[in-house]
């Protein structure tokens, strides 16, 4: 298989993009896995993210009611139960390295938001 073929067959449909809620979080669930959904319209570069749902230190699938901010420069979600913030760049965790969101890429394609 070509890595063009590859990548074609990576995508998988999320949602529609009027499913999505402007700076707020949205889960959709995508192959089995709750994936939280950030639009951003306003921010510079990137404005569509895609983050795992579960918070890695409760176990509890949250993170897609989580409060988008900025912190130190950073897009980042916190947590609603324990409150650390996650980078949606790459779900990497401010306070505790050793936490961490799995991550997809995320576009639109035309109304389709797509994660791969």
């Amino acid at each position: 298989m070509s890595a063009k073929a590859s990548q074609q067959q990576a995508w998988r449909h999320a949602c529609c993009r009027q499913d999505l809620v402007a700076n707020s979080g949205v889960v959709a669930l995508v192959d089995g896995a709750q994936v939280a959904l950030f639009y951003l319209p306003e921010a510079a570069g990137q404005n569509l993210y895609a983050v795992s749902n579960r918070d890695p230190k409760s176990g509890a699938n949250v993170i897609g009611r989580g409060i988008v901010g900025q912190l130190a420069g950073d897009l980042v979600v916190a947590s609603p139960l324990y409150k650390q913030h996650f980078r949606l760049a790459d779900g990497s965790c401010v306070q505790y390295p050793e936490q961490r969101l799995q991550t997809w890429q995320a576009r639109f394609n035309g109304d389709a938001v797509e994660i791969a």
